[in-house]
């Protein structure tokens, strides 16, 4: 029987929108030395597992609260310790519960004003960045080699710090690559439907999402700018939203686990491959 996992590691650092502390949860390689790093943004029900996430009271630094490394959802567990076990330090971003919405927000409530407290299009994307700076300051990560990756409300915010290192160009410290789960790509989850990407980008989208249109994201990134160069889509037949949660519920769709399956043996190798 393989060794349990260990527990990420608890971090705090700044978001780039200066005001906020971050917390975050850092997953590393066993052997030592520089690695590459994957930031993972968490959707729109935030990072912790549902049996918690209702009730938990997430707190500042140094004090206990139910929302911690223990209680992560099984995904964002399941990534954190893929990317350790493939040489990457992965750091999952809690972007919700410092904000003082660690439950999260249930299905369909894109329209809740209480949203656009930690929204997808101006907020989020400021808590990447400074999880980018964060790493890159670190002696164990590569500084150039810094990826993103994000599902649903935060694979949308993936696409808009994609897009604004688009628009800013190249004089700023920028993600190497990212991937983008089943995100939202109308008007009100993307800063712009004239969408622009000037580095990889791979956007995986489920036929049968019943929460988002996978249809519009696929018009939107096949009109982009950068479109034939960077980005690429891949659509599963069949698979619903949250495809690669590994729980029960979602795994009993067949078209789920091969999405799932598939997502993971390539998704190293894609990172791996960049130049």
């Amino acid at each position: 029987m393989a060794a349990p996992a260990a527990t990420p590691h608890t971090v705090y650092f700044p978001s780039a929108d200066g005001r906020t502390e971050l917390v975050g949860y850092f997953f590393e390689p066993a052997r030592s030395g520089r690695h590459p790093a994957v930031v993972m943004l968490h959707g729109r029900a935030g990072p912790y597992s549902a049996n918690v996430s209702a009730d938990c009271s997430f707190v500042a630094r140094g004090k206990s609260s139910r929302c911690d490394a223990d209680s992560l959802s099984k995904r964002h567990a399941m990534w954190g310790e893929y990317w350790a076990e493939h040489g990457y330090v992965a750091l999952l971003v809690d972007s919700f519960g410092p904000r003082g919405r660690a439950h999260g927000y249930g299905r369909h409530t894109h329209d809740d004003p209480n949203r656009e407290e930690v929204n997808e299009r101006t907020v989020r994307p400021l808590d990447a960045e400074g999880a980018l700076a964060y790493l890159r300051q670190r002696t164990d990560v590569q500084p150039d080699r810094i990826m993103l990756q994000g599902w649903s409300n935060g694979a949308s915010t993936a696409l808009n710090v994609i897009y604004r290192q688009a628009q800013a160009g190249t004089s700023q410290p920028r993600f190497r690559a990212a991937l983008a789960f089943y995100p939202g790509c109308g008007p009100r989850a993307l800063l712009s439907q004239r969408y622009r990407a000037d580095a990889p980008l791979w956007v995986f989208l489920a036929s049968d999402d019943d929460e988002v249109s996978p249809k519009v994201c696929a018009d939107v990134l096949r009109r982009a700018e950068g479109a034939q160069r960077f980005i690429a889509v891949t659509a599963y037949e069949g698979a619903t939203h949250d495809f690669d949660d590994p729980g029960r519920a979602r795994q009993a769709v067949a078209a789920n686990r091969g999405a799932k399956d598939d997502a993971i043996r390539r998704t190293a190798a894609l990172f791996d491959a960049l130049p």
